[in-house]
């Protein structure tokens, strides 16, 4: 069988803890930044787990996640 390609953009972005949730940045952190409040910048430093329901999405775009 031949192998199957890891999708890199995905595989930058997403991050396997040690309880085998996916890790993630938040969005909208990189422009635009001078409207947003600050308590809404410091809140968005957080980086936040993968909802169960959008997993699997992920993990079948990385097939060799350990």
């Amino acid at each position: 069988m031949y192998k199957l390609k890891t999708n890199q953009s995905i595989h930058k972005r997403f991050k396997l803890t040690g309880g085998s949730h996916l890790r993630r940045r938040k969005s909208c952190k990189s422009h635009l930044l001078q409207k947003k409040s600050s308590k809404q910048k410091r809140k968005l430093r957080k980086v936040s787990i993968v909802n169960l329901s959008d997993k699997s999405n992920v993990i079948n775009a990385l097939p060799y996640l350990n």
